[in-house]
């Protein structure tokens, strides 16, 4: 499956994982309300389904998937592709989104540094938060060349592939657990680290210099630094970094400058030193 241009593979399935995981913690769901976020996000990760497709992907009676369907129809959180059979997300989708953006506050406190740091560094820079295994972009400041580029807020790229992920993971002792033994750690491209000890001595790496790497792990050609921002608990909250051409990452002023915005951004959030810990799994 597709997200832009980042493969996530079994993202619909960890969202069930975690479902079970709050049923454990929280105790039983609605299960009409349950049924319908599974719905949006099969539909998140294959755009468009037939009601049958949806029914088996969901393993619920078509009578039922109708029903779920047509109700979010009504609310526009899901709409029928003109002249097909298929369904995709809504624009009602887009509008929820988009006030959970405005009410983030490290993407307001983060865009004027992205825009200082895409200026000074010639490159694109992303901002994203973790969900669960993946990173999920909040905020894209496109390189300032002029040229096109894909917008690329809501793009959903695997922790462990991502040097924002990784830049997080080094300083969240409980996700990194998480993480490292969960023992699917999942290859994007030939160059992703999969074995999870590798990925532990990164992050012991990354907690020293405050720098995280990857080079086309996500994706051939791409790579990428970033660093962790903290908030006024000292808690990682995010990251900020750059989008570098595979090969060229051996910039040290670039990592210099990732930190400075990193830090300048944590310190808009109250985090009176950065990082504020040195933190362990």
């Amino acid at each position: 499956m597709e997200f832009g241009r980042y493969a996530y593979g079994s993202l619909v399935r960890k969202r069930f994982r975690e479902v079970r995981h709050n049923r454990e913690v929280l105790g039983p769901v609605i299960q009409s309300i349950d049924r319908a976020v599974r719905v949006l996000t099969a539909l998140q990760g294959t755009r468009r389904m037939s009601l049958s497709e949806l029914a088996a992907r969901l393993d619920l009676a078509p009578s039922t998937t109708h029903g779920i369907v047509r109700s979010l129809v009504e609310h526009g959180m899901v709409v029928q592709e003109r002249g097909s059979s298929r369904y995709q997300l809504g624009p009602a989708v887009l509008r929820l989104g988009n006030v959970y953006l405005d009410t983030l506050e490290l993407r307001s406190r983060a865009i004027p540094w992205a825009e200082d740091l895409a200026r000074r560094t010639g490159l694109a820079v992303r901002t994203g938060v973790l969900l669960i295994d993946d990173v999920v972009i909040i905020h894209h400041e496109p390189r300032p060349d002029g040229s096109r580029q894909m917008p690329e807020v809501g793009i959903v790229i695997p922790v462990h592939a991502s040097a924002l992920g990784k830049a997080m993971l080094a300083f969240m002792p409980e996700d990194e657990k998480r993480v490292l033994t969960s023992g699917e750690l999942g290859s994007m491209t030939g160059e992703t680290i999969t074995s999870p000890e590798m990925l532990r001595d990164q992050l012991d790496l990354i907690r020293a210099s405050g720098v995280a790497t990857e080079q086309d792990e996500a994706v051939i050609g791409e790579g990428s630094l970033a660093s962790p921002v903290f908030d006024s608990y000292g808690e990682a909250v995010g990251a900020i970094g750059v989008v570098v051409p595979s090969g060229d990452l051996e910039r040290p002023e670039v990592g210099d400058l990732v930190r400075d915005a990193a830090r300048a951004v944590s310190r808009e959030l109250g985090a009176a030193t950065w990082p504020p810990r040195p933190p362990g799994p």
